[in-house]
């Protein structure tokens, strides 16, 4: 989820044209110093540097590939919280509070899900709409997935909700 905060920061980054062509053994090491430098700008560098060193030779210097890899991620890692929400709705002994928290997540997310799809694909689209408003369109999406899962959240914050479940 990390990872959408740390695209909505580079899809700014997508009017620069900071790709530059060196010799393919360096293209690792601009990649890497690429990264390095666009997540310093982040909220949490850390994370950021973590999260896509492992692409540096395919994003190289390009805004756009990093911004397309951490729409990516993020796509990636909500289908994977999903089914972990869905395994933890069929779990026993669940409180009837639980339960709905669970169920309303597995909603927020499904709803995430839809919109990092759409975001994938208004950012692979290259038809009639101008730059600018394709990525205020990523923007809106991305927003919205994030909202999602802050909704989603915030379903199991309170005193009512089992502080194992929360940790989950």
């Amino acid at each position: 989820m990390a990872a959408l905060l740390i695209l909505i920061h580079l899809a700014t980054l997508l009017n620069s044209s900071l790709a530059v062509r060196k010799p393919l053994g360096t293209q690792t090491n601009i990649g890497t110093e690429f990264i390095r430098t666009s997540c310093g700008t982040t909220t949490d560098p850390g994370l950021c540097m973590t999260t896509f060193s492992g692409y540096a030779s395919e994003i190289q210097a390009s805004p756009k590939l990093l911004a397309w890899t951490a729409l990516s991620v993020s796509l990636n890692t909500t289908r994977s919280v999903s089914t972990v929400i869905v395994k933890l709705s069929k779990s026993h002994g669940l409180k009837p509070k639980e339960i709905a928290a669970i169920r309303d997540c597995v909603e927020e997310l499904k709803d995430s899900v839809d919109e990092l799809k759409r975001a994938c694909d208004e950012m692979g689209s290259g038809g009639g709409k101008s730059f600018q408003l394709r990525m205020s369109d990523i923007q809106t999406w991305v927003n919205a997935a994030l909202t999602d899962e802050d909704t989603c959240m915030d379903g199991f914050s309170g005193k009512y909700i089992n502080g194992n479940l929360k940790t989950t």
